[in-house]
Order: C-alpha cells, then structure tokens, then sequence
C-alpha cells in the first residue's frame, strides 16, 4: 500500500497535519491495523531525517535504504526497519523494499556524485551489481546519453519503476519543508542587491536548463562562481575567495525542467554558515520549489549575522 498523496497537504488554519489522516495512516490506529508503508533511500544531510519525521507523525511505516558513506545512521532509530547498502547496489535496494511490501518510494538527501563518477577508479570501486551494471549500461559504457543529475537519477527511478516500485517527491511527505514566497529574514535586500538577484536569477535558471548547477554568486551584476559538480556550498567559498570586498548575492533556484522527484534546491543552517564565512549578504531561493531545513534555526541564524534571505517566484520584484 502506499500513501495517498492528500494526507500531506499542508492543514488549514486551525486543524491540525492529522486531522484527515485515513485511519490506516493515523499513529492511534487499532492494533492489527496495516499502515502505509513508505520506502525511503536516503543520501546524504538532514533532509531524509526530516522526510523520515514527517511520515511517522503521519502514521506511516518507513523503511529506510541507506546510502553508505551518505546516510546518517540515526535513520535506524526513526525508521521502522533500516539497512546500510553500497550506492551502487540497486538490487540489493529493491529487493529490500520488495520484501516489506513496498509500492511507493522516495529519494532524499545528496549524492555526491564527483565521488561517485570520478573516484580513482571510477564507479567500478562501488562495486555494481548486475542490476546497477544493466541500468547504467547504456550511459557509462555505450555512452548513449550524458552523465547529467537528470539522466543519472532517471535511470535510477525508471529501474525502481520496472520493479513495480513508484517513487514521489519527497516534499509530498513534508510539503512544510518548501519555502514560502516572501522576506524570510529581518533585513531584505537592497535596490542593488535586488538587481543582483534579478541578474542572477536568469544565469542560474539558464545553469538549470543545462542541468549543470542551481546556483550563481553575483557581485554588481558581475557573476563570480557558478555551481556544478562541486555544490552549493564549494561554490558560495570559491566566490568568496574571488570577492574579497564581500558583500556578494547568491541566487539557488530549480530547474525550468525541474523533477521534484530528486535533485530539489535545499538550503540550511549549514548554507548560511558558508555563506556569512564567505563574506556574503544575500540569499535569494526559488519560492515553493525550494526546501528550508530546520527553517526556524536556518532564519535565526542569518539574523543574527545580518544576511538577508528571500524567497521569490520570478526575477521581477517589488523593491522596497
């Protein structure tokens, strides 16, 4: 069985997240009643720790594959069953869920993929099985299309979908998680710091489409660093080195294409940390297709240092 999609829709004022769970989603259930199960492969971060948290309190089974070398080993105690395996095992992963009755599946938390593809000696160290080797077959060896997050991460969701298994977005579990259209933080950018955000909003979006990295750093409309393999955080310290006067805006926003399935813009404490260390001011985040973890110590913490964090739906904003 798998979790209809409705009971994850954000509550109306005054009821609470469980109000319309089906009782064989609610955490009070009779004894005997068989819950939702929940596949969950988690990556690397707090994300698949907050996607785990969202589908307990909403009664669910979750049965967690972590990605060895990625995944935090406390999963194992908020998951109903829990198993380290190798990111290469794509068998071994479905069979594990298979077993536990599993239909419907999410992917969470990062991949580092420069490890992944470009370790000495390439993904053989991984160790595929045969499943991974038939999947990957036509991209690694063939060469039959490129090595892009897209096509590496569809590969993986078509492979789970030939097993009978789906996979959903994760923020259909923890839809809280996206950010809100808006100023997020006490101090909104400047007249000049807008037209940064609005400069870097094109570059980042047109990054996307390439699907080479969500994020640019921008300084007086001068682009500093833009992301790729490396990640958000490499690339807000390598704009950092390049501006030594500080003050530069970072721009993160998803894909044109975006699949929220996988790949989804995700910010945190940690990405303000890196961010105020690099000498940076702003940060602007693509509303409703990008998630905030830990939003409330995330907020505090770029108040305390002064940053100012937005979160807009086009590059073309109200300046106040």
């Amino acid at each position: 069985m798998s979790c209809p999609p409705e009971m994850f829709r954000a509550p109306l004022a005054g009821r609470r997240a469980t109000d319309n769970l089906p009782a064989a989603c609610d955490a009070k259930a009779p004894t005997g009643v068989v819950r939702h199960r929940v596949g969950l492969v988690a990556g690397w971060g707090r994300l698949p720790i907050a996607v785990a948290r969202s589908l307990k309190a909403a009664g669910c089974e979750v049965h967690c594959v972590g990605l060895r070398g990625h995944a935090d080993p406390i999963l194992g105690e908020l998951c109903d069953s829990f198993v380290m395996c190798g990111v290469a095992r794509l068998g071994q992963h479905i069979r594990y869920f298979q077993r536990r009755g599993i239909e419907q599946a999410t992917l969470a938390g990062k991949v580092f993929k420069h490890r992944v593809l470009f370790g000495r000696w390439g993904w053989l160290a991984l160790l595929p099985d045969w499943r991974t080797v038939r999947a990957f077959f036509p991209l690694f060896v063939q060469g039959r299309a490129s090595r892009s997050d897209d096509a590496l991460l569809s590969v993986v969701v078509n492979e789970y979908a030939r097993a009978g298994i789906t996979m959903a977005p994760a923020t259909d579990f923890a839809p809280q998680l996206l950010a809100r259209k808006g100023q997020l933080t006490r101090r909104g950018p400047s007249p000049s710091e807008w037209q940064d955000i609005e400069f870097g909003w094109t570059l980042a979006k047109e990054m996307g489409r390439l699907d080479i990295g969500q994020s640019v750093a921008v300084r007086g409309r001068a682009v500093l660093a833009v992301e790729a393999i490396e990640g958000t955080d490499a690339c807000i310290r390598r704009a950092g080195e390049l501006c030594a006067q500080g003050g530069f805006t970072v721009v993160k926003v998803a894909k044109p294409q975006q699949d929220m399935r996988f790949d989804v813009p995700t910010i945190g404490v940690g990405t303000i940390e890196t961010l105020a260390a690099a000498g940076g001011k702003v940060l602007a985040i693509e509303a409703g297709k990008t998630i905030v973890l830990d939003a409330d110590q995330t907020i505090a913490l770029a108040d305390r240092l002064g940053l100012a964090v937005v979160a807009v739906d086009s590059p073309v904003q109200i300046r106040v």
